[in-house]
This record gives C-alpha cells, structure tokens and sequence, in this order.
C-alpha cells in the first residue's frame, strides 16, 4: 500500500519520543511505501487534493536512521491510508487543512478522521462527559474566572488550543501575581480560556491511557518535576510504568463508542486522579515510552487493527 503522514518537518521530530516514526517503520516492515507531506503543501484543485510529498525510509531498525528519498508533487488519492500527525496549534492553519483533507476520494482511510479531529479539540470534547471531568468552565470573564477560583481555592487556567504543557498555570487569589497571570492570557489570547479546579492528585502525576479503536491498550504515569504542576514529557515530566485502574477502565469505555462514532481511531486521554482531564486526537503520543516500560509494540497493533 501507499501510506501517507501529514507530519511536521522530520527536522523537528524528537527520535527519542515521536509516535509517528515508529508507525512509518512498522508500516516499513509492512512492505508499504510510505511518504511525509508537511500541511502547509495541500493544494485543491480540478476537485482534488495535491500535496508535496517525500518518500520516506529506514536504513536500520533505530528511528534516527530514516531516510529522505524523492520529493514530488502527487494527488492524494495514491495513498490508501493517511495519518494526520502534525502538532498543534488549533488553530485557523490546522483546521484548514482538515478541510482541504475532506475533499479526498472516499476510500482513503484517515487515522485520525479529518471531521472528527475537527469536531474534537481535546479540551473541548471532553466536556459531553460531565460526569467524570473536574469542574470546569470557558470564559474570559475575569469576575467569572474569580468566582472559579474563590470557590475551589486554587485552579489551573490553559489556553483552550495550546498544547504539550504551553502556558499552563495555577491560580490562586492569594497569589500576588494572580492578576497578572489572567492579565497575560487576556493580551495574548483572543480565544476563550479553560478553568479547571486544582486536583491535588497531580503532585502524584497523571496517567497518558493509549486507545486503538476504542480499546485501551497501556498507560504511563508522567510525574511533574519537582516544584512543577505540568506533568507532559515536553516540559520535562518523567514516565513510570502504570497499570489500568478499574476507575480507567470505566471511563475508557465511557468515551469509547464517541471515538469510533467520531472516527477517532488513534486516542490518547489524561486522567488525573479519577478525572477525565483531555482528550488527545491530533497527535497522541508515547508510544516509545510505552514500548519500553510495558514491552506492548502499539505500532504494531496499530497496524494489526488496521
């Protein structure tokens, strides 16, 4: 088969944590051809989707031997499969492409799902399951965000699109930098904010569960450093080898008939203590790190599903 990845430029992929590149070796191993295409080369025309597009190999079985091979300009609907793998931002940039994508032919196969990545910003899909995330709101209203926090003393404000830990912070009204930490979020942000109350649970870290096709497959534990409140592995946060709670498996199978009605075939969400805190479809990682501290390949069942 011909596979392609909508990815960011290999340049900037990280060989000791990137999901996507041991999905492009698996799907190596697989005897498919595989091929990067950055987003920002999508052109419709003549009702078709173009891209630039690069073959890509490994030399060896380690990651930071892949391989760039021959550049060209193809329609879209060579590929049989395509993973939409580039990091946020959510922004107008990224949802344009998800558009573009729709005007594929029907038959390619998208991991994630064009409409369902963006239907499902993952601060804001979770917010169907009331029932098993913190209280939360989305606001701009300085009273309102006051309010919040007077009433759960502490709470973590985040941009609603920002990703991998960015601007992530405590808020406590007692805090002499309070006023200034939503005053920055004001000036910097035109988009609404996301409150949540403070759950003391993430001193112990939080759990990334992996779902294939709406079953969950294996969990890390990402430990916050110390003095830190942001526990993802960009900002410095250590894995541990976790096991499923009875707790996460019931919330898996919560979310679980969303994800496949949504298309959302490829999912990483976060829990904090018994909550439900995000939903990850653009780009879920922690593949490698699950690899090995649990031995599971989820490439490999990736694929296997596929």
């Amino acid at each position: 088969m011909n596979i392609g990845f909508q990815t960011d430029p290999v340049e900037n992929l990280n060989f000791e944590t990137d999901s996507t590149l041991p999905i492009i070796r698996e799907s190596q191993n697989r005897n498919n051809k595989n091929y990067i295409y950055l987003p920002n080369s999508l052109t419709y025309k003549n009702n078709k989707v173009y891209g630039v597009v690069t073959e890509v190999k490994f030399k060896t079985r380690h990651l930071n031997s892949i391989e760039l091979k021959k550049t060209r300009h193809v329609c879209l609907d060579i590929f049989d499969k395509i993973f939409i793998r580039q990091d946020p931002p959510y922004n107008m940039e990224y949802i344009s492409s998800l558009h573009i994508l729709e005007q594929c032919r029907q038959k390619i196969k998208f991991i994630n799902s064009p409409v369902g990545i963006r239907n499902a910003p993952e601060k804001i899909s979770m917010l169907q399951f009331k029932e098993i995330i913190p209280p939360t709101i989305i606001t701009r209203s300085v009273n309102e965000i006051k309010k919040f926090t007077s009433l759960y003393s502490k709470s973590i404000i985040k941009p609603l699109y920002g990703n991998g830990g960015e601007s992530i912070f405590m808020l406590d009204i007692k805090d002499k930098n309070y006023n200034q930490i939503i005053e920055k979020f004001l000036k910097s942000n035109k988009e609404p904010f996301i409150i949540q109350k403070f759950l003391e649970e993430i001193k112990n870290g939080d759990k990334r569960i992996i779902l294939v096709d709406g079953e969950p497959i294996a969990a890390v534990k990402r430990i916050p450093k110390k003095g830190e409140i942001r526990s993802n592995i960009h900002v410095g946060g250590d894995c541990q080898k976790v096991e499923l709670s009875i707790n996460d498996k019931k919330i898996c199978k919560r979310i679980s008939g969303y994800l496949k009605s949504e298309g959302l075939f490829f999912v990483g969400i976060d829990i904090i203590g018994n909550y439900l805190t995000e939903i990850n479809v653009t780009s879920p990682t922690c593949i490698q790190e699950i690899r090995r501290l649990h031995k599971i390949d989820i490439a490999k069942i990736i694929w296997d599903k596929i």
